[in-house]
């Protein structure tokens, strides 16, 4: 059965008004088969009927949320692209311990948008562990949100199969993970315990609205399934949650050149990074 170019572009357009996120009409066949997953699961035939019941009888956006579960990608593992981290953790956060310390400041805050299933919270936390000099008077905190309940679901839980853990390093497999079964790897709770996830869509009004003094966000892979008009409405709220100093990091294909001017670039290890 054929999506109709004008009922693709009214869901494409819904979407975009609720979450930000623009599909090209390249994207009418990847829409399509998740569209038709979620009509045949409520009983619609006709697509008008669903779009309309999204629009008028879903009030809670239940149904819309279940569609965006399909919908939004979430390809991850853990310790992904590697030499970014490596500048995140040998000269970012030594720069910003540093200056903690000399400040008598003991916090470290990142926020972790598009978190998936958790693999980069949770890295995120590993190398917190290593590399803090007497972690234990330190106050931390990972933030972590996404789209999908699903995916918050399953980070929660913390449990991983092989492809996930493919490129985690044998000693911190061994230090930060336990095997209940074969193929199955469950991350240690002390490590769990310092992610808070949530449930978030960034394009609500309420978004970010008392989150403040973050060191870090990191935004890997996020931004190319926005357009130029919500990248910039997402950079801005995340410029006013990070303390002055603080950095974000994108995926390697992403940038803020045509999006905001109020990040200083520098170039750290071959990697680019944006400091506010």
């Amino acid at each position: 059965m054929e999506l109709p170019l004008e009922y693709f572009i009214k869901l494409r357009n819904l979407i975009y008004e609720r979450t930000g996120i623009s599909y090209e009409e390249n994207k009418i066949y990847y829409i399509k088969k998740r569209l038709y997953q979620r009509m045949d699961a409520g009983g619609f035939e006709r697509v008008e009927d669903y779009i309309r019941h999204l629009k008028i009888f879903d009030p809670k956006g239940r149904e819309f949320q279940q569609l965006m579960n399909l919908l939004t990608v979430n390809e991850t593992y853990f310790f992904r692209e590697f030499s970014q981290l490596q500048v995140f953790a040998e000269s970012c956060l030594q720069e910003v311990i540093n200056n903690k310390v000399e400040e008598n400041n003991r916090t470290i805050k990142i926020f972790c948008a598009g978190c998936s299933t958790g693999e980069e919270p949770y890295t995120l936390g590993i190398i917190l562990r290593e590399m803090i000099d007497y972690y234990s008077s330190w106050e931390v905190l990972i933030k972590a949100i996404d789209i999908d309940e699903n995916v918050i679901s399953a980070a929660r839980r913390g449990v991983y199969d092989q492809r996930s853990v493919k490129d985690v390093p044998p000693a911190y497999m061994h230090k930060y993970f336990t095997s209940p079964s074969k193929d199955e790897y469950v991350i240690n709770q002390d490590i769990k315990d310092m992610v808070v996830f949530e449930h978030l869509n960034l394009m609500e009004r309420r978004a970010l609205r008392y989150e403040e003094n973050y060191d870090f966000v990191f935004c890997r892979n996020v931004l190319i399934y926005f357009d130029d008009v919500s990248r910039k409405q997402v950079v801005d709220k995340f410029y006013s949650i990070l303390r002055t100093g603080g950095y974000i990091f994108l995926g390697h294909a992403e940038s803020l050149s045509r999006i905001s001017s109020s990040f200083k670039i520098r170039r750290l290890s071959n990697h680019i990074v944006y400091q506010r």
